[in-house]
């Protein structure tokens, strides 16, 4: 008997800029009207754009990147009405794929300029940089770090519910709070409150677009009620999450799609982004949220993942000691800055310069885990790079002779250093 094809609840145009497409919105707000109505149990296809809303172009200039206006990032494809989802419910969203458009079959991984955006290492590498990858199939290459094909572990870097009033106003409250305590000791921003400017609330018009772009919660970052931006590269296909639900139809979104990522994204546009499709199932536990002791989402990961050898990962170690040489007391962040610095000293020897590692170590599917953190004064991290990523021999026992790596974009004329002297 012949089955109905998978419906699309969204399409997005790939011509025009994200706030030109109503079924889209980079806020999250109870009052964004709905997409489209999805049924529990039943399997629809969504299309995203990449976070940027199509800011990012395939050439060998990173133009684009130093010019990439935050104030129109993240937009999602949504909110969906999941019909019979309550205030209470658990909200159960089953990844059954994620898959690049087959009409642009690329994406980029970015390194942000340090006064737009900036990133971890952007007290070492303050430019802008870019590298585009052909995707096929399920591999990813690069014509800006060659001598590398990796396998993609696809994934939806955002995935959330909408928060309630309530839910809102407390996000809203923390974050500005933070700002107004230690702002001032931070050249780069702490946290982002709301912002009017370029706020794309959907299919709202009127008094409720203000009233979106007045109170709505930025996308950058995840938080616990919703989930939302979180950039888990183990979230993939076969990953069943589990979702509070605060408003009555849950106006679930999704989007940020990615290739392939390292853990951490240490380059913060450091997957790799792409348009694509999420196909997805959802269904509806009710009452969930106390049955579950759900205070935030949880996963089970799904049983398609990378098959590197454990054997074949070349794993630096990091610990709270930072470059200066300062002690710092179970700093978990200082410690995996550290081990990327020693894996990025590695690589060179290779003929890599700073800026192609660091965009591999965001793109490629490197495994970072927290070793230690009870050791005081010095948390441990581990940053493990696949080896077989390479088509060259990177263990110590090989030949470190230096190849011609090209280079990765950077912007036109500009001045940049590729190698940072960390003693």
């Amino acid at each position: 008997m012949p089955t109905e094809p998978i419906r699309y609840v969204t399409k997005v145009d790939l011509t025009k800029p994200g706030d030109q497409q109503p079924h889209l919105h980079n806020r999250w707000h109870p009052d964004i009207p709905f997409a489209e109505t999805i049924k529990p149990g039943e399997t629809v296809k969504i299309e995203c754009l990449d976070w940027t809303g199509n800011q990012i172009k395939n050439n060998d200039t990173a133009d684009d990147i130093l010019n990439v206006d935050l104030s129109r990032i993240h937009y999602l494809s949504g909110p969906f009405n999941i019909e019979g989802a309550e205030p209470g419910d658990a909200l159960v969203v089953e990844i059954k794929d994620v898959q690049p458009l087959e009409r642009q079959p690329w994406g980029y991984c970015g390194i942000f300029h340090k006064k737009n955006g900036g990133g971890f290492l952007d007290k070492f590498y303050p430019e802008a940089a870019k590298a585009i990858f052909d995707l096929e199939g399920i591999h990813a290459t690069s014509r800006h770090i060659p001598h590398v094909k990796f396998t993609g572990l696809i994934h939806p870097g955002i995935m959330g519910t909408a928060p309630s009033a309530e839910v809102l106003k407390e996000w809203n409250s923390r974050e500005i709070g933070l700002i107004n305590d230690i702002q001032h000791q931070h050249e780069t921003n702490v946290a982002n409150g709301p912002l009017e400017t370029n706020s794309h609330p959907g299919s709202a018009t009127g008094t409720l677009a203000l009233k979106i772009a007045k109170e709505g919660a930025r996308t950058i970052p995840g938080r616990p009620e919703n989930g939302g931006n979180c950039d888990i590269k183990n979230l993939s296909r076969g990953s069943k999450c589990y979702l509070p639900v605060y408003v009555d139809g849950a106006k679930l979104s999704v989007g940020d799609l990615h290739f392939s990522q390292g853990d951490g994204e240490i380059s913060f546009c450091g997957a790799i982004e792409m348009p694509g499709v999420i196909t997805i199932k959802v269904s509806i536990i009710k009452g969930g949220i106390k049955k579950l002791s759900l205070k935030s989402p949880i996963f089970i990961p799904g049983d398609v993942q990378n098959h590197y050898g454990p054997s074949r990962y070349l794993t630096f170690e990091g610990f709270s000691v930072d470059e200066a040489g300062k002690q710092q007391y179970l700093c978990a962040t200082t410690a995996y800055r550290q081990a990327c610095i020693r894996a990025i000293e590695y690589l060179r020897k290779f003929g890599y310069n700073d800026y192609q590692i660091y965009l591999l170590l965001s793109s490629a599917p490197i495994e970072g885990h927290i070793a230690g953190i009870v050791d005081v004064p010095n948390a441990c991290t581990t940053l493990g790079i696949p080896m077989d990523i390479f088509d060259f021999d990177i263990s110590p026992e090989g030949n470190f002779e230096e190849k011609d790596m090209k280079n990765c974009a950077f912007v036109e004329g500009a001045k940049h250093s590729v190698t940072y002297d960390y003693k």
